[in-house]
């Protein structure tokens, strides 16, 4: 190789290393100025209903109602509080599990999102993944990847949330995984699992699926605690946490 080449790859490497690393730090700081923006403005909503920022997260998607709903538990002895609702700006496919790599769907079940599933540098402003294919999904043989919570109002089989809400989102679930909860969990539905809205499909097909599921939404509906999710026979089950 000559000269010349080796001294043209040389600069291109060390542009790519001096861009790289000038966009993570401009993403750092980004983060920081959210941080700095926003967090006086959540604890303050926080503490209007007696809840503090750094308790552990539960969150509920409902993909008919549109709508991600943020709950809080201030100990490990206590049900989780209510905290708000954030309007689902996109999501993609219908109602229906995610069942392959590429179809599009939003997924449907029960998720697990711990730091390593964090993304302050998404594309699209700020995302966490849910880790779909959960084991369960894994055993049914289904594929997808980078099923993400995240900003803007665009989807390709996630949840968009618009810039503004992934932010208080974001920040919560941050504090959470940051003061010492090592997950928090997400619950994904296609609507909200009344007896009511479970006879409108009972002739639908993904009725058994639902009401597998609904055996999870009802878990939380009466204790306000999100059961241990597990599977057996190609279905969830449901027992206390740990």
């Amino acid at each position: 190789m000559n000269r010349p080449l080796i001294f043209i790859i040389t600069i291109f490497c060390l542009v790519s290393m001096i861009t790289l690393i000038t966009s993570r730090e401009s993403m750092r700081k980004d983060l920081d100025e959210i941080r700095k923006r926003l967090i006086p403005k959540i604890k303050e909503e926080l503490e209007e209903k007696g809840l503090e920022l750094g308790s552990k997260v539960f969150i509920r998607i409902f993909k008919e109602e549109k709508i991600l709903e943020l709950w809080l538990q201030e100990n490990e002895k206590t049900p989780f509080r209510f905290f708000k609702s954030f309007p689902i700006c996109n999501y993609s496919g219908y109602l229906g599990p995610k069942l392959q790599e590429g179809d599009l769907q939003a997924p449907e079940g029960f998720y697990s999102v711990d730091k390593s599933k964090m993304n302050p540098n998404s594309k699209f402003h700020l995302s966490f993944n849910l880790g779909f294919p959960n084991p369960l999904e894994i055993d049914l043989g289904r594929t997808g990847s980078f099923l993400m919570v995240h900003g803007g109002c665009v989807s390709t089989g996630c949840f968009a949330m618009t810039n503004k809400w992934i932010e208080e989102i974001y920040l919560i679930a941050e504090a959470s995984l940051e003061s010492g909860h090592h997950s928090f969990d997400v619950h994904s539905f296609p609507f909200r699992m009344s007896t009511k809205n479970m006879e409108k499909v009972s002739n639908q097909k993904w009725q058994a699926f639902w009401e597998n599921l609904k055996q999870g939404y009802d878990w939380f509906e009466s204790k306000k605690i999100p059961p241990y999710v597990d599977y057996e026979n190609k279905l969830y089950t449901f027992k206390d946490a740990f």
